[in-house]
């Protein structure tokens, strides 16, 4: 037995540094990318095939870095982060039960998204798929997690665990090919990580040899930057070691022939941890699969990995960085000058040291020329040229313009025209805005999935509802019925406070959101108000939602053979409509063919409510 499970942790460990190998070249351009966003510009790629830094030419020579990526990442980043979606659970089948169980789910859907934070595990996934081209989402079950359920028999506690989202950085995903364009085309995928002993032992008990493992960290160093007489420093990707750790590695495996649950391998350092079948049934009609969800930032034709935009900014970067430098040395030329000194009439050691500076005296060989400054050129127009294009060309290369600069706002370009063209700009970002939806809505759909499948005990859950207030409720697995979740509303990057309130005012002046009567409902009003980004300023719940809530609470009790009184205060035609619309459902037929009596049960229910309204009018 225990060279079988020596045999599968050789066979892991073989097969994770083949994967390395193919994975290489694209490790190597996110090291560059992220090198060239943290303001290390002056390092390319050696015979190697390692990162290398470039060094001076000359001691005179101007090498300091006019980082205009950083920028436009950053302008990048808060565009998209307008892209986080909304969502809803679209019921399984028209019938009154999977309506109602659609709305269950989508109340478990608003509550996790506030436990686990998902707006801002949304925005560092935009950071890393913005700067490597590529990010992942890790969606699984936690048993030791969540409500305390019970304790054991040795005191210990017994949750009833807990959905976890976690963003994964790209350099620790290794799939079986980099020629596979998504998730679902890889028969298998490697996730691999470096913990340290302590955290192995907490997370598998088990005790493994410490080593010393090399990853990447940050490091400030001085890399021949700076210009004529100083030094700069920058920041940039180094690869450090971290000691007493251990790889653990986790291979997952889609259902096969061999295997037709799936497989699922983990090694921590060189002792096999687990191995058996994929634990999560988050795929389509409950199958098996990987618990990972893909991101990119641009798609690559043919490649698993997406683009960054920094990869097309990069050569942009270096001619910007060059030509900067040059006109600076240039400049340098013009203020000290170059002197004409002639062989053995001055002490060119004391001239080297102190120049030409202002008050000094300078002695020279009787019969010599004087030494004397060469004739200076003006500055060529073409570097003020060069500069002006290549700054075009980073807004032009990155989708990411500066609308609002100088040159339109002293134009007279209308308000429209504006409009026009910050739609224009922002039109770029729909690729990327797209993958970020979509790979939220993937993600959503995993949740559900793992309630479903683990969620077997009563669980108490939170959200705030429309009128501000905490709002309470139970579910289990049973209550989840249907994991078919869309967008309800795409956020997209061109949405923006401004542009909506302007279409509030439009629908408002053109009566749209008036009812028959031509006046405003409670619900209305706080739907205006919070699209106006004013918040739920009304406290009080709009009447008829609180009727409908109370007559369908009513027709659950009615199902349970529980006779319910009919009160003054009912608003007795949503209540008839309400009751009559279950009536016509498949849960009251299944139901009444158990019980006889449920129909002379509601139809009592519907007469009170009938004769009371008779008595009102």
């Amino acid at each position: 037995m225990k060279s079988k499970e020596n045999k599968i942790v050789e066979e892991v460990l073989e097969d994770f540094k083949a994967r390395s190998l193919q994975r290489k070249p694209f490790e190597i351009s996110w090291q560059i990318n992220m090198n060239f966003l943290m303001g290390n510009q002056y390092c390319n790629i050696g015979y190697g095939g390692e990162l290398e830094e470039s060094e001076k030419g000359y001691f005179w020579q101007e090498r300091e870095i006019f980082n205009h990526i950083a920028p436009i990442y950053d302008v990048r980043c808060a565009k998209l982060f307008k892209s986080k979606p909304h969502f809803v659970v679209v019921p399984a089948t028209n019938d009154e039960r999977d309506k109602q169980a659609s709305k269950v789910s989508k109340k478990i859907l608003d509550s996790v998204q506030y436990k686990l934070g998902m707006e801002n595990l949304i925005e560092q996934a935009i950071k890393w798929s913005e700067v490597c081209g590529t990010a992942f989402y890790k969606v699984t079950w936690n048993s030791e997690s969540g409500q305390l359920i019970a304790k054991d028999e040795n005191g210990k506690d017994i949750r009833g665990g807990e959905v976890e989202v976690e963003v994964v950085s790209p350099f620790e995903i290794f799939p079986d090919s980099s020629t596979c364009e998504d998730i679902s085309e890889c028969q298998s995928i490697i996730h691999a990580r470096v913990l340290s002993v302590s955290q192995i032992k907490a997370m598998y008990g088990i005790d493994v040899v410490g080593k010393t493992i090399n990853c990447y960290s940050l490091d400030n160093v001085v890399s021949g930057l700076g210009g004529l007489g100083y030094n700069a420093t920058a920041t940039k990707l180094i690869e450090g070691a971290k000691s007493n750790s251990g790889l653990v590695l986790e291979k997952y495996i889609r259902p096969n022939t061999e295997y037709p649950d799936g497989r699922l391998i983990i090694v921590a350092g060189d002792r096999l941890v687990y191995d058996g079948a994929l634990p999560y049934l988050c795929g389509e009609d409950k199958l098996r699969d990987f618990p990972f969800v893909r991101q990119i930032s641009l798609e690559k034709t043919g490649c698993f990995w997406g683009s960054s935009v920094i990869e097309r900014l990069i050569p942009v970067q270096r001619a910007y960085n060059a030509v900067k430098n040059r006109k600076h040395e240039f400049i340098n030329r013009l203020t000290l000058g170059v002197l004409s000194v002639e062989d053995g009439s001055v002490d060119l050691d004391n001239l080297e040291d102190e120049g030409l500076c202002p008050g000094k005296v300078l002695v020279y060989r009787q019969g010599a020329n004087a030494p004397r400054y060469l004739n200076g050129e003006a500055i060529p127009a073409g570097f003020a040229d060069e500069e002006e294009k290549l700054l075009d060309e980073f807004n032009r290369v990155s989708g990411v313009s500066d609308t609002l600069g100088t040159d339109y706002m002293n134009s007279n370009m209308s308000g429209t025209a504006l409009e026009l063209m910050i739609g224009q700009d922002e039109v770029r970002l729909n690729t990327t805005s797209h993958s970020i939806r979509a790979a939220a809505l993937n993600v959503m759909k995993k949740v559900l999935r793992l309630y479903k499948q683990f969620a077997l005990f009563p669980r108490l859950a939170r959200i705030i509802g429309e009128n501000g207030q905490i709002e309470s409720f139970y579910f289990s697995s049973n209550d989840i019925s249907s994991d078919d979740v869309v967008i309800d509303t795409q956020g997209d990057a061109s949405d923006s406070l401004t542009t909506r309130r302007d279409m509030i005012f439009n629908l408002l002046n053109a009566g749209v959101l008036y009812d028959e009567e031509g006046k405003l409902t409670n619900r209305m009003k706080g739907k205006i108000l919070e699209m106006l980004g004013l918040g739920l300023w009304q406290n009080a719940q709009d009447v008829q939602e609180l009727h409908i809530k109370k007559a369908g609470n009513e027709n659950l009790k009615m199902l349970s053979g529980i006779n319910v009184n009919v009160s003054e205060i009912d608003d007795h035609d949503l209540h008839i409509s309400e009751h009559i619309a279950f009536m016509l459902g498949s849960d009251y037929e299944n139901a009444k063919q158990k019980n006889a009596k449920l129909e002379s049960l509601y139809l009592n229910h519907i007469k009170e409510h009938k004769k009371l309204q008779k008595m009102e009018d």
